[in-house]
């Protein structure tokens, strides 16, 4: 097997296929939470419980992603990326097979929360094999080029997801997630390069430092560094802002998600059709502004583009709330702003991962692991606050209105540290 450069780089470009496989693999968490939440009302019914409750089943996912992903990042810079993802994705399906065959509420949420653990293997790997491979621009531009692929996610999910239920209950739904981590899986195993710059200068040398038995005292040495480099993380104020951002960018998306069927279908009389299409629409709008901070990067640099995005998530997030709070039966009011607050948040996501990552090229799969934890511990905490709050529209409201502030007020705290690039003359 010919070596993969060990230096990350600016200048060379993602193939297509690996920007597919990355993208899959990171959106296998998103495939678990969208293709199922059409099913939510059913599960509540067969399942003799409440709305509220089911959303638990949402947040389990969340809260197993955060809990994995700290596992998976320090194992994967001390084993090599490929394996760790490996055994996730087998997590993955054993735990959605549990799934469809669960018989209360408790278990339910319990297997959700371990697809979670085994899901998160996909985004954490991904992100630090971007590390591995590119900083700067190109690295934030290839984030954004996930997005496109992750984002195809919501765009079909909920739409299959309710064809399913409708025709076939809810469990076959679950069902059709054991069949994508079996394809997700099978991807991985067939293709995904390893990119750990100490694993990867030749298949005989990886296999030799991974299985020796001499070496078995090193090899629980490596990861306990690899994890005690979390120590290092968690002091730097830099890092933690900067991480901290998409997470409050993925709170305002959950707070949609996780109220979207009863918001949109209760409060605005859309039908199940209705509300796939809608849902659908606002999918565009986090893929449409990744796709423009992609085209733009490499001119204006990630933190011009994450202090713009910041900007106007306030501004579209605030009128968003006082739209909400105000009972408004007119779905363009509440519409108009939910979509450029969407957009607004595929500036912010893509740049300031990139810019968190980029001191980290040695601990890659922590930081990364790091970042997407705070994403989905966030997004988890979320997901019990809406349902906490009531589940309903000034929930919503609440959650955006905090989240968009507190982004203001971490990135005045980076301010300083984050220099704008020059812009580029054409």
């Amino acid at each position: 097997m010919t070596a993969l450069s060990s230096e990350p780089t600016t200048r060379s470009k993602p193939s297509i296929g690996l920007v597919v496989l990355l993208g899959s693999m990171a959106a296998l968490g998103a495939v678990t939470i969208d293709l199922y939440l059409p099913s939510l009302p059913e599960v509540a019914e067969d399942l003799d419980t409440t709305h509220a409750a089911t959303q638990l089943t949402i947040t389990g996912v969340l809260v197993g992603s955060a809990v994995g992903q700290l596992i998976v990042g320090p194992l994967s810079d001390a084993f090599g990326r490929r394996r760790p993802a490996l055994v996730g994705f087998a997590v993955y399906i054993v735990a959605c097979l549990l799934c469809t065959i669960a018989p209360n509420l408790p278990a339910l949420v319990a297997f959700r929360v371990l697809a979670g653990v085994g899901a998160s293997a996909g985004a954490v790997i991904g992100m630090a094999v971007i590390r591995d491979l590119f900083v700067g621009p190109a690295a934030a531009r290839l984030q954004s080029r996930l997005v496109l692929v992750i984002g195809v996610a919501p765009l079909f999910a909920p739409t299959v997801g309710g064809f399913i239920a409708a025709h076939t209950g809810w469990r076959p739904v679950l069902g059709l997630l054991v069949l994508a981590g079996l394809g997700v899986g099978f991807a991985v195993w067939k293709s995904l390069p390893e990119t750990r710059k100490e694993l990867c200068d030749t298949a005989d040398q990886a296999r030799h430092e991974l299985e020796a038995a001499p070496i078995v005292p090193e090899r629980s040495r490596r990861v306990l560094r690899t994890f005690a480099g979390y120590g290092a993380l968690v002091r730097d104020a830099r890092f933690l802002a900067l991480a901290a951002m998409p997470g409050l960018g993925l709170a305002a998306i959950m707070a949609y998600v996780s109220t979207s069927v009863f918001v949109l279908q209760d409060g605005f009389g859309l039908s199940g059709t209705g509300f796939a299409v809608y849902f659908a629409l606002n999918g565009t709008a986090l893929i449409g502004g990744t796709q423009i901070n992609a085209a733009l990067v490499e001119r204006f640099g990630s933190a011009t583009l994450l202090r713009v995005g910041v900007a106007c998530a306030f501004v579209f997030g605030a009128l968003l709330s006082v739209v909400l709070f105000s009972g408004t039966d007119q779905l363009v009011l509440f519409a108009v702003p939910l979509y450029f607050l969407l957009l607004s948040l595929g500036l912010i996501m893509p740049n300031a991962v990139a810019l968190a990552l980029e001191p980290y090229g040695d601990s890659a799969g922590a930081a990364a692991a790091l970042v997407t934890a705070l994403q989905s511990g966030i997004g988890g905490l979320v997901g019990v606050l809406v349902g906490v709050l009531g589940g309903d529209e000034h929930a919503m409201g609440y959650v955006i209105a905090a989240g968009v502030v507190l982004n203001v007020a971490l990135l005045a705290s980076v301010w300083t540290s984050i220099r704008p690039r020059p812009a580029v003359k054409a």
